[in-house]
């Protein structure tokens, strides 16, 4: 197991900070806090194996016409010109621990995150894809709209479909900053497994459906200063009040102070 390297405010090494930690901060900077400047990470949950599974195969398919530069029969379906990317870096990128990096010299921070596909366009614009697995019924045209309670707040439970979208504007900032040309359209591939089947039968069936979404990494940067200056103090940030850990350990706190 590696050790986990934590903010120290007198180092010159480049901390890094990956996608994820960067969305923790965001969802609560108490958390991040914790997790990054401590050593207490939320508990880890279950790793989602079938959609890891997904996400494999589908690299696969994509790599066979990264390798001949052809157009895969979903992008023709769907009548997007942008053939998969070939680039002797691809591997990396997609490695989890390594992914594609950029050091930010105001903070410090060495940012990195993993992707699953990146298209070129005619014009050698680049599109960054994710990959996505599901077992819903809704419209897939709202796998990317959050729902709301009925005071028109945000339902907590839906809160992903927002990290979903930050997620593809990190790896666009990245990309933008390591120098490559990147389009503002970005596309999500939801395999939607098929629940309506008359039995399994040793099969599940996907369905595959392509989510064009506009991103606008502006909050990038403005977001890693703050990130900065959260973890420069010596002094725990307030919890979300959304954050599920801290209203558990809060609760905890409450009765063990009986």
């Amino acid at each position: 197991m590696s050790k986990k390297i934590l903010f120290n405010t007198n180092s010159l090494e480049p901390f890094p900070l990956s996608r994820s930690k960067i969305d923790l901060f965001l969802k609560c900077p108490r958390c991040f806090y914790l997790d990054r400047k401590i050593g207490i990470s939320q508990p880890s949950g279950p790793q989602f194996s079938l959609n890891m599974a997904v996400d494999a195969l589908l690299k696969k398919e994509f790599d066979i016409h990264r390798k001949n530069k052809t157009l895969h029969p979903f992008q023709m379906k769907n009548n997007i010109d942008a053939i998969p990317f070939d680039h002797s870096d691809i591997e990396r990128w997609r490695f989890n621990k390594q992914g594609i990096r950029y050091l930010h010299e105001k903070t410090n921070f060495e940012i990195f995150g993993a992707i699953d596909d990146v298209w070129m366009l005619p014009n050698g614009e680049l599109i960054i894809v994710d990959y996505k697995a599901k077992a819903s019924k809704d419209d897939p045209s709202t796998f990317l709209i959050p729902k709301t309670k009925k005071n028109g707040k945000i339902d907590v439970q839906e809160l992903y479909k927002i990290g979903y979208k930050r997620q593809i504007e990190i790896y666009q900032w990245l990309f933008r900053k390591n120098g490559f040309k990147v389009s503002n359209t970005s596309y999500f591939i939801f395999a939607n497994a098929q629940k309506d089947k008359d039995g399994f039968y040793d099969k599940l069936d996907f369905k595959k459906h392509l989510i064009a979404y506009e991103g606008n990494d502006d909050w990038v940067e403005a977001t890693l200063i703050a990130i900065h200056k959260c973890l420069s103090k010596d002094t725990l940030p307030e919890a979300s009040e959304d954050c599920e850990y801290c209203k558990y350990r809060s609760k905890i706190a409450e009765h063990e102070s009986l």
